[in-house]
């Protein structure tokens, strides 16, 4: 169904309700053939207003209109309205976006602020290839709301709290400071102390248990050595995060670990305990949550006084409305923390904060990475398959791709086209699934030139600027130049129409916070101008190059709206869009 950004689609909808004198919205779709026509309105929606059949509105409706600007023709097709076009308009409005004189994406956000929670990773530690959906799709989801005109704030709550950091610190103190004092030292180092906690408890006994404790109370009372040691764990944690997303064109506006709270977690707990939600259970405190439908309460205090993230996340809500009132505020966070969130927003609610309404868990499925063709370099077993390793196999496997397919490129440009491609493929490979769907990624399919894959659009847009140069002209050069009705084929026509689909896709992205949308135009969009680029291969008469200046700058002119639109599609996405491949 369509929406209402569509121009086209307003001015069809607009057209059925002006002949019956409603003010109702009508559903917009295509026919199922092109011939047809180009736009459906159906009628139902008047049915009951008017107590007519569907069928006979339609006939009514089709009969009233008259041409508009935009609009050529009506015809009835049972419940349907049918509208053709006037085509010369439509690619205009293409050509338009082209020229940078109008944007297909509406401006909803009126710089409304977007607070997007993503990636997250705990310090410490590498960032593995499971990190990859929260990252890309919040990636995507700050892209695509700034696009609409929201003020998108990228948050990255890292996970620096806890008493994983007392271990750390403990095995400071008993095995000294590891050479170098990197993240795979520090990982190291926290899974050595495990392992001798472990070992300990085997024995019935728990004095590195204890010693851990010990130092993470250190740490929350501000002790200067724990202090020191912890923050040099988190700079040299975040410079290896910020490697990772930096290759992938990631940046983050607001950068704070769930430490940040820490000085905020008593007005946390007094938020609940003010308002007498609060209650003792086995020594704990809890908000009891039984009558919004939840068996298992909210957890503010462990029976050790301990705060836990609960804790944090409501300190972290109240920050982020106090500092952006914001209209959204998105954590994309894995399925498996549904019932948490479930939790914090109802409690927040609980506590009398409206907003709490304008929290939403973006919720995923899993990512798995397996099979003896990926554990080339990325490991197997049990080891941790990481981002960067998969990453760097995928740049290989693309700078093979390309080679092989042009000999003659420059090494140096083939790196940069690798580097964009195949991390692009990564990411898209990861966005263009449904984000509750699991995903199983396969080497073979991702990085290839064909098929539903990053590789795919790319390289289309990749064709479209190859088209441009060796047209050798520039379309616009002159103002009014660009005969449109000289546009007349039914793949240009395909190419054109797709064009204007893009701010329904985007907005209807935004909508369910769900990027694969905006992958899925991306891919038919890619695919129409892919048919229009074969079928001139075998045509030459469809062919965008030809010896008519005329036909060739309106071809041109279509050629590089279909450019800009893949390449703001990628970009929505977080991907790049290589000149050549």
């Amino acid at each position: 169904m369509a929406g209402p950004f569509h121009p086209f689609h307003r001015a069809a909808a607009a057209a059925v309700a002006a002949a019956l004198d409603l003010e109702t919205e009508f559903p917009v779709s295509e026919p199922p053939r092109p011939d047809m026509g180009d736009f459906a309105v159906g009628c139902f929606p008047a049915a009951k207003a008017l107590k007519m059949p569907p069928a006979k509105i339609a006939a009514l409706a089709a009969e009233k209109f008259e041409p508009t600007d935009l609009l050529a023709s009506a015809t009835a097709a049972g419940p349907f309205v049918n509208f053709r076009a006037n085509r010369a308009a439509l690619v205009e409005v293409g050509l338009e976006y082209a020229r940078g004189e109008r944007s297909l994406i509406p401006d909803m956000g009126a710089g409304k602020a977007v607070c997007v929670d993503f990636s997250s990773p705990n310090i410490a530690k590498q960032l593995a290839y499971h990190h990859i959906r929260s990252t890309v799709i919040g990636h995507a989801l700050v892209k695509m709301y700034d696009a609409l005109g929201y003020r998108a704030v990228g948050i990255n709550h890292l996970g620096d709290w806890g008493t994983t950091h007392g271990m750390l610190l403990a095995g400071f103190e008993l095995w000294g400071e590891p050479d170098p004092l990197d993240i795979e030292s520090l990982n190291a180092l926290y899974v050595k102390y495990r392992a001798a906690i472990k070992e300990q408890a085997a024995d019935g006994k728990t004095e590195l248990e204890d010693n851990a404790r010990a130092w993470f109370k250190r740490l929350e009372d501000g002790d200067a050595v724990a202090r020191e040691r912890w923050q040099r764990f988190r700079d040299v944690s975040w410079a290896e995060f910020d490697r990772a997303y930096r290759r992938m064109g990631i940046a983050f506006d607001d950068v704070r670990g769930e430490s940040a709270y820490e000085a905020d977690i008593d007005d946390a707990v007094a938020l609940f305990e003010g308002q007498g939600l609060t209650s003792i259970s086995d020594g704990a405190l809890i908000v009891d949550l039984t009558d919004e439908g939840f068996k298992v309460p909210l957890l503010l205090r462990k029976k050790d006084g301990a705060t836990i993230y609960h804790t944090r996340d409501v300190a972290a809500a109240v920050y982020r409305w106090k500092t952006y009132e914001f209209e959204k505020s998105l954590y994309v966070v894995d399925r498996g923390q549904n019932l948490h969130f479930r939790q914090l927003f109802a409690a927040l609610k609980k506590a009398g904060k409206e907003w709490a309404d304008r929290c939403a868990h973006v919720s995923f499925g899993l990512v798995r990475l397996g099979g003896k063709k990926t554990s080339t370099r990325t490991g197997g077993g049990d080891k941790a398959i990481l981002l960067m390793d998969v990453l760097d196999e995928a740049a290989d496997r693309v700078r093979a791709l390309v080679r092989a397919n042009n000999s003659e490129i420059a090494d140096e440009k083939l790196d940069v086209i690798a580097e964009q491609v195949g991390v692009g493929a990564v990411m898209f490979a990861t966005l263009a699934p449904q984000r509750d769907k699991d995903v199983d990624f396969d080497w073979d399919e991702v990085v290839k030139l064909d098929g539903d894959t990053g590789p795919y659009v790319q390289y289309q847009h990749a064709r479209a600027c190859n088209v441009l140069r060796k047209g050798g002209v520039d379309p616009f050069a002159a103002p009014g130049a660009v005969d449109l009705a000289l546009l007349d084929n039914d793949y240009e026509w395909a190419v054109a129409k797709k064009l204007l689909d893009m701010g329904d896709a985007v907005a209807r992205a935004s909508k369910d916070n769900e990027p694969h949308i905006i992958c899925r135009y991306a891919l038919d969009l890619s695919g129409l101008y892919a048919g229009w680029y074969s079928a001139g291969m075998k045509q030459p008469e469809l062919r965008m190059v030809i010896d008519d200046p005329a036909l060739q700058a309106a071809r041109l002119a279509l050629v590089a709206a279909t450019r800009k639109a893949l390449a703001d599609s990628l970009a929505l996405l977080g991907l790049q869009a290589p000149g050549e491949m």
